[in-house]
């Protein structure tokens, strides 16, 4: 047997803002347990789906992420339709250096943690 992905972690200085921002990005359901807000997918949601931790920090964003999640739009979506909805969610568009020709959109969310949005995705992605 091997590991899975289960759950992406983020560090966070305003998680009741950012837990609204991820909820309405995502489509997830919020769920506040003292320990940071969780984010739970829909029960439409694909199975296996990754859970969302928002978890409080003092800590400041140093650079760019290490790391991030890649999004899609769902069965061939509108994805110049789905940047401009996120952006009026508080997401901003960044530059990472990229080129211009890459196959997704570098925004970041209301706190400055980069993510993507693909034009399309890995053929067997869940």
């Amino acid at each position: 047997m091997t590991s899975r992905f289960a759950q992406w972690t983020l560090d966070v200085h305003d998680s009741r803002k950012m837990a609204a921002f991820w909820s309405a990005a995502l489509g997830y359901e919020i769920e506040h347990d003292g320990e940071g807000p969780h984010l739970w997918p829909p029960a439409d949601a694909p199975r296996g789906s990754l859970t969302v931790w928002l978890q409080p920090t003092d800590s400041p964003k140093r650079d760019k992420n290490r790391n991030h999640p890649d999004l899609h739009v769902p069965d061939g979506g509108d994805v110049d339709a789905e940047v401009k909805r996120l952006v009026g969610l508080g997401a901003t568009r960044v530059d990472v250096g990229q080129k211009g020709d890459e196959g997704f959109v570098v925004l970041a969310d209301p706190e400055g943690n980069e993510f993507c949005l693909l034009y399309r995705r890995h053929p067997q992605g869940a």
